[in-house]
């Protein structure tokens, strides 16, 4: 997941939405949790990417390294 810190207004939504991989720093910013989205968590991260009032977030898969 990436964030577009130039579109966000900070209004909090995304953290609202998926509290186990955002929270807001102190000003009300999102702060993204490092690494991979788990499976279970999946639907709720493209929630709170259509949701973004700013359109400032986004899912951005990652290759699998074999």
């Amino acid at each position: 997941m990436a964030i577009d810190r130039i579109k966000c207004d900070g209004h909090g939504l995304c953290a609202e939405l998926l509290p186990e991989l955002i929270r807001l720093d102190d000003w009300g910013y999102p702060i993204i949790a490092p690494g991979p989205i788990p499976e279970r968590l999946a639907p709720l991260a493209q929630r709170a990417v259509d949701t973004c009032p700013v359109l400032a977030l986004a899912l951005r898969r990652t290759p699998v390294s074999r």
